[in-house]
């Protein structure tokens, strides 16, 4: 049985670029760089963001853009100025998908390596009691 998420890893094709967006947006630390040195499959960094291990690798970037998203939570005082720094950062916004009141608000965003990011308003609970308030 698993007892929590161990980390995730993106592959990019410009690990600098993928640095300022994980350090500059998300707040993200890094923790590790390989430099030159391959001890997985490519060069790679190591970012703790909101408790989480985040690793990229050198590689190419995904073909093609879809929903697959990662999600992480953002108070919401700080929701405006996340989107005024993704959009300094080149990246694309993407529309935010319809709501109902009281599930939070989202930020979505394309890196450059068609990765799909959320940074989230509303927790679960929220978004249960919402759903069940509206479906009666």
């Amino acid at each position: 049985m698993i007892t929590g998420l161990s980390h995730i890893t993106l592959i990019t094709r410009d690990l600098d670029r993928m640095t300022r967006l994980m350090t500059e947006l998300l707040g993200a630390e890094e923790v590790y760089s390989s430099g030159h040195d391959t001890f997985s499959v490519s060069r790679e960094k190591f970012f703790i963001a909101g408790g989480l291990w985040v690793a990229v690798m050198e590689g190419e970037s995904l073909p093609d853009r879809t929903y697959n998203h990662i999600a992480f939570a953002i108070p919401e005082e700080d929701l405006d100025v996340a989107t005024e720094k993704a959009k300094a950062l080149g990246l694309d916004i993407r529309a935010p998908r319809p709501r109902i009141a009281g599930e939070g608000r989202s930020l979505y965003f394309y890196d450059h390596d068609n990765h799909l990011f959320e940074l989230h308003t509303g927790t679960l609970d929220e978004r249960l009691a919402s759903y069940a308030e509206v479906s009666g």
